[in-house]
């Protein structure tokens, strides 16, 4: 056990014949004990400091593996966001896709139904083009075959196209 200034206060010493001498050896152990008390107040005033340092250093372990958790949530929430994300571009992405698709397919058949109805046009202008030249020769025929000048010369008239011919024309 150490001594504390108490001991060193109470010690006592015996006496010698041509001993030391007593004042000074009060003198050099009340040096000895103010010297040790400083030292115990100084010694107790470090422990208390250390006390407060590893208390602040507690804290801010605390604080340091907070961070850290919040650091790795951070990152795990971000790696889930940017995972929601790519799907859900995805999704869009085929989405849109499909729509493409589905435009595409209506333009065709859109282009598809078109040309049918314009072939469908051009055979029955082809039809009435052939039926007009028929009539149109048919008539030329007529005129060339003499049967007007023929007709003029009996009855002294011009031929009239009855209203019957021209309705079929």
């Amino acid at each position: 056990m150490p001594l504390s200034p108490l001991d060193i206060h109470n010690k006592e010493f015996s006496r010698a014949f041509r001993g030391y001498d007593e004042d000074e050896v009060d003198d050099f152990l009340e040096r000895i004990i103010q010297d040790y008390e400083a030292l115990i107040r100084q010694n107790k005033e470090l422990e208390e400091r250390i006390a407060q340092l590893e208390e602040k250093l507690r804290h801010f372990t605390n604080i340091e593996e907070s961070l850290s958790k919040s650091i790795i949530v951070a990152q795990e929430t971000a790696e889930e966001v940017k995972a929601n994300a790519r799907k859900e571009a995805q999704l869009i992405l085929k989405e849109a896709e499909k729509n493409a698709d589905r435009i595409v397919s209506e333009a065709l058949n859109k282009s598809r139904k078109i040309a049918q109805e314009v072939e469908e046009i051009q055979r029955h202008a082809a039809v009435f083009r052939a039926r007009f030249r028929s009539l149109i020769q048919a008539q030329l025929e007529m005129l060339d075959s003499g049967d007007w000048d023929r007709f003029e010369q009996e009855t002294g008239r011009d031929l009239v196209i009855p209203d019957v011919v021209r309705a079929e024309s």
